[in-house]
């Protein structure tokens, strides 16, 4: 069988997003009749019907479930390589470091303030983003490297280097009588009548069942919770964009988080081994963060930086 090509997956990928053929066709910018027959020749090259068609409209079938997702996969990936090839050629381009806006605030301080007085350090854009959207951009290539955080983020196909740890805090409105005390429990915060915890979005992008408003950006969340509308368990890092009108209580029980520096496996960037070692070196203080181009030894759980090429 022929590979596929990048142009039908595209084709296929609009049809079963929008499951109709004139939708996707407008999108596409093409008329329908030559997308119906490009749809058609996939199925035939492939073996298999992708698309269920009838009089009240398109279904994907478990096949075409499939290839939406490894299509999806697909695409990025090929766009991920055009936009890393293009900055690789750029000599002046800066490293592209993505964060969520507001988390790790200290630590990013100290590590741009380490690489600025670094002469031979490659320069820096920090490209601030929300929750859960750092590993969309190192996959797609609108990232080089990204602070995240375990166990929350979607950590999967990348190599990390754990940087820090820390306990969590309850974000809660002033005038509220838990933010009153001097430290919670997640007993505390789990069921509070007038207050309902946040709930954000799932890796899959489904959201957790409960009586809470569905948050997506960081914004909307704090005049919520200004509002008296909800609270949220975070990072006690992640408290930097606290508003006047919020209050941060330690929740003594909640989990740990593990704050990585995290880069696609596959890189080969010096500039990116480099970055990673100036950041794992504000983890380790005067320790051995190794002298060539592969990096840090391991560190606790992180994972060894990319080689030089």
């Amino acid at each position: 069988m022929d590979d596929l090509e990048t142009r039908e997956l595209r084709y296929f990928v609009a049809v079963a997003e929008e499951l109709h053929f004139g939708r996707a066709a407008v999108r596409l910018g093409i008329a329908q009749p030559p997308l119906s027959r490009a749809i058609g020749r996939l199925e035939r090259r492939l073996g298999v019907r992708l698309l269920d068609r009838d009089r009240r409209g398109v279904a994907l079938t478990d096949a075409g479930r499939v290839l939406l997702r490894e299509a999806g996969t697909a695409l990025d990936a090929v766009a991920a390589a055009a936009r890393r090839t293009r900055r690789a050629g750029d000599p002046e381009r800066p490293l592209v470091l993505a964060t969520k806006a507001g988390a790790s605030h200290e630590l990013l301080q100290r590590l741009l303030g380490a690489l600025a007085s670094d002469p031979g350090a490659a320069p820096v854009e920090v490209l601030l983003c929300e929750v859960g959207e750092q590993a969309g951009l190192l996959r797609d290539g609108r990232a080089d490297v990204a602070l995240m955080h375990r166990p929350y983020d979607d950590l999967a196909g990348f190599d990390t280097e754990d940087l820090c740890v820390e306990g969590q805090v309850a974000i809660l409105p002033a005038a509220h009588p838990l933010a009153a005390r001097d430290r919670l429990t997640l007993a505390d915060v789990q069921h509070v009548p007038d207050l309902p915890i946040a709930r954000w979005p799932r890796l899959d992008g489904t959201y957790p069942d409960g009586p809470g408003p569905e948050v997506r950006t960081q914004s909307q969340l704090a005049q919520l919770v200004a509002l008296g509308r909800t609270l949220l368990v975070i990072p006690a890092s992640s408290r930097a964009w606290q508003w006047p009108e919020h209050v941060a209580v330690p929740v003594a029980d909640a989990p740990e988080v593990t704050t990585v520096i995290a880069w696609p496996s596959a890189s080969r960037s010096r500039e990116v081994a480099a970055l990673v070692r100036a950041a794992a070196a504000l983890h380790h203080p005067g320790g051995d963060q190794g002298t060539g181009p592969d990096g840090p030894a391991d560190a606790g759980a992180g994972r060894r930086p990319p080689p030089g090429s």
